[in-house]
């Protein structure tokens, strides 16, 4: 038997572990698929192939040209069209599929957050009444706050906000997570931040801003996610391990 072909749709912290995990695996060949949005990412402990598939068709083309065996998708939560697609390009192509998905984080006391489902919806639910904003959902779709100019934004990303956002009261931060609590909670008293806008990621590196608008008493407007169907889904990089061991035993015992 051959090694075990696998593709990870990546672009997380739990794809880079699970990548990590697989590396020095002699019975595997491991790539990793990054969207290519970011300018510098990270570097990665496998082969990494940058860019888009061109849909669920040229996704499970991809599949079947590089004969890959299992498709693990490990994309951000909010990659609700790459997911999709992978739940389909596996259907089409017949190869077998997971999701690796952290939990969505929960208020816990003393929270005082507003749910809603978009970032538009969570620009609306700003009001009328200026405020000392920060938003915290990626550059891609910082732009929504264009139609609440009354605001003051601080607007956190990786990459530049391109073009940049045409409200008057504008401050760009561009940084990398984890962000330590402490940090988070000097930011948000820096700037005397009224609320957060944030999307519900989940994990450990991004919850200190959550964790320190709770101690500070800011409300936060979270942007939940959309449900996604089609894969199985595991919440832990421990648990997508345990999955890859029992399809590769399955393989060998069928003698693929």
């Amino acid at each position: 038997m051959g090694k075990v072909r696998i593709l990870i749709l990546g672009g997380t912290a739990e794809a880079r572990a699970l990548a990590t995990s697989l590396a020095a695996r002699t019975d595997l060949d491991v790539i990793l698929s990054l969207a290519g949005r970011t300018v510098d990412p990270a570097p990665q402990p496998v082969p990494v192939r940058s860019g888009g598939f061109g849909g669920a068709e040229g996704l499970a083309r991809y599949l079947h040209d590089e004969a890959i065996d299992l498709l693990i998708d490990a994309t951000h939560p909010f990659a609700a069209r790459i997911s999709t697609n992978a739940s389909e390009a596996a259907a089409r192509s017949d190869v077998s599929a997971f999701a690796l998905r952290r939990p969505a984080w929960v208020p816990v006391e003393g929270d005082n957050w507003l749910s809603v489902h978009s970032v538009a919806q969570a620009v609306a639910a700003l009001g009328a009444k200026p405020l000392r904003v920060f938003l915290a959902t990626g550059r891609q779709e910082a732009h929504q706050a264009n139609a609440a100019p009354q605001h003051h934004y601080w607007v956190r990303s990786v990459d530049p906000v391109e073009p940049p956002l045409t409200v008057p009261k504008v401050a760009y931060i561009h940084s990398r997570g984890p962000f330590r609590l402490a940090d988070e909670l000097a930011m948000l008293q820096r700037h005397a931040i009224d609320v957060v806008v944030a999307k519900n990621s989940g994990g450990d590196a991004t919850y200190g801003k959550i964790e320190a608008a709770r101690r500070l008493g800011i409300k936060v407007i979270m942007i939940e996610r959309a449900e996604t169907a089609g894969l199985t889904v595991v919440e832990t990089v421990d648990a997508a391990l345990d999955r890859i061991d029992h399809f590769v035993s399955s393989l060998m015992k069928r003698g693929v």
